[in-house]
C-alpha cells in the first residue's frame, strides 16, 4: 500500500510522542521509588550552601570566646575575609548530601521493619496508628521511631565522621594557628613542634586540611572522637526523629488536617526537633575540636 506524502513524518512524530510518554513513565516510576532519596539530596545542597555561613560562625563561638554573635561575624570578616564564613564548606557538600541521603533511606526502612516488629509482638502497629486521623504518640510509635533514628544514627557515623573532623578543623584552623602564636606563657603547648602542625593547617581548604590531618596523625586521626561521634548521632538522630514524628501527629491532629500531613505541623516540628537534639551537638563539637 503506498505510504501518502506525509504520512512517514506523522509516523515519527507518532513513535516519538510514545517514546516521550515512556520515558516520562519510568522516570516518575524512578522518582516514586527513590522520592526519599532524591528529595534529601537536594534539599542537603540547598541548605547547606545557605546555612553553612551561620554554621561556622556557630562553630568559632562554641570554641572560642566572642562577645556576642554580632562581633564573631565582624572579627572573622576584618582576618578572613567572606571566605572565612565557607572555609571548609567542601566537606558538607559531600557529606552532608551523602549521608542525609543513607540515613533518610536507612531510616525509612528501619521504621517499617520496627512496625512490622511491634505488630507480630504486641499486635499494634505504629505506622497505621500516626496515619490514622485524630491519634496522639504512643509509647510503640516513640519506640519505634526512636529505634529507628538510632539505626540511622549508628549506621552513618562511619561516613560522616571524617568529614565531620575535617570541617570543623577547617572552620577553626586560623583560629588555632593565632591561638598558638599568642600562647608565650605555656612552653608547652607553645614548642616548635606544636606550633609548626598548628600553622601547617592555617587558611587552608577542606582537602588541605584533610591531608594535613593525614600527614600529622594518620588515616586514623580522621576518625578521631569516632566514639564520641558514634554516641551522638545514635542518641541525636533517635531523638530527632523521636521528636519529629511526635511533634507531627500532634500538631497534624490539633490543627485537623484530613487526609495528609498539615505544611504547617511540619514545618514547626522540623525545627522543634532540631532544637530538641541541639545539646547533643554542641556538646561533641566542643571536645572533638580538642581529641
Amino acid at each position: 500500500m503506498p505510504v501518502k506524502p506525509g504520512q512517514h513524518d506523522m509516523i515519527n512524530q507518532q513513535q516519538l510522542l510514545l517514546l516521550h510518554q515512556e520515558r516520562s513513565k519510568a522516570q516518575k516510576k524512578w522518582l516514586k521509588q527513590y522520592r526519599t532519596e532524591v528529595a534529601a539530596s537536594v534539599s542537603s545542597i540547598c541548605s547547606t550552601f545557605c546555612a553553612f555561613p551561620l554554621d561556622s560562625v556557630k562553630t568559632r563561638m562554641q570554641t572560642y570566646k566572642y562577645n556576642n554573635f554580632t562581633d564573631c561575624v565582624r572579627r572573622t570578616y576584618q582576618t578572613e575575609k567572606l571566605r572565612g564564613f565557607f572555609r571548609g564548606v567542601a566537606a558538607p557538600l559531600a557529606s552532608v548530601t551523602l549521608v542525609r541521603t543513607i540515613s533518610f533511606s536507612v531510616y525509612q526502612r528501619s521504621k517499617y521493619t520496627y512496625s512490622a516488629w511491634f505488630k507480630r509482638n504486641f499486635d499494634v502497629d505504629p505506622l497505621v496508628h500516626i496515619n490514622t486521623f485524630g491519634t496522639y504518640p504512643t509509647l510503640a510509635t516513640v519506640a519505634c521511631f526512636g529505634a529507628a533514628g538510632a539505626t540511622a544514627g549508628s549506621f552513618i557515623t562511619l561516613v560522616a565522621c571524617p568529614f565531620e573532623l575535617t570541617k570543623l578543623s577547617a572552620q577553626v584552623s586560623v583560629l588555632m594557628a593565632t591561638k598558638r602564636q599568642t600562647s608565650l606563657s605555656d612552653p608547652v603547648r607553645n614548642s616548635p613542634m606544636q606550633n609548626a602542625t598548628a600553622a601547617s593547617y592555617k587558611d587552608k581548604g577542606t582537602f588541605k586540611t584533610a591531608m594535613n590531618i593525614v600527614k600529622n596523625r594518620g588515616v586514623s586521626g580522621l576518625y578521631s572522637g569516632f566514639n564520641l561521634h558514634l554516641l551522638r548521632d545514635t542518641l541525636g538522630t533517635a531523638i530527632y526523629f523521636m521528636t519529629y514524628e511526635s511533634c507531627k501527629q500532634l500538631l497534624t491532629t490539633y490543627t485537623g488536617s484530613k487526609g495528609s500531613t498539615s505544611p504547617f505541623a511540619v514545618v514547626v516540628a522540623g525545627g522543634f526537633c532540631g532544637v530538641a537534639s541541639w545539646a547533643l551537638i554542641v556538646r561533641e563539637r566542643n571536645i572533638f575540636l580538642w581529641c
